[in-house]
């Protein structure tokens, strides 16, 4: 695993796929974020950390269109400009929720003490990606 650090792009995974997004046409890159989080909401049994890498970093895309959100890592998120993946918010919080629950490689390689940021980093996405309720979506300020 080349990781480097605890963010949802500080991995070569999550990297690799930022670059596939690149790679594809403007049309596609939607359902390439699609693709990575329902691959991983549909597993059922032990799921490889590769997979879970690729979700997260999907779900940190979706998350970063999202008030409070973050944008996306400058030197290893996508370069290209992506479609409104808000619509994706449920799936990126299944997504997350999947990835956070047994048995996860992802969550076995981030079980130990220092595996704390991660899991902060990964909650606070998940809290990004709640919906809003209807008196906080807009303002008229």
């Amino acid at each position: 695993m080349g990781t480097w650090d605890v963010g949802p792009f500080d991995n070569d995974t999550a990297a690799d796929f930022c670059g596939d997004l690149d790679e594809v046409a403007a049309g596609e890159r939607e359902g390439l974020v699609r693709g990575a989080l329902t691959r991983v909401i549909d597993t059922v049994d032990y799921h490889e950390a590769p997979e879970s890498e690729e979700a997260v970093a999907a779900a940190a895309l979706v998350a970063a269109q999202c008030p409070g959100g973050e944008p996306a890592d400058p030197v290893y998120g996508p370069e290209e400009l992506l479609p409104d993946l808000t619509g994706l918010r449920d799936l990126a919080r299944q997504a997350l929720g999947r990835v956070m629950t047994e048995p996860s490689d992802l969550m076995e390689l981030w079980a130990e003490p220092s595996g704390a940021s991660w899991r902060a980093n990964v909650r606070q996405l998940q809290n990004v990606l709640l919906p809003q309720p209807p008196g906080e979506q807009f303002s008229l300020i």
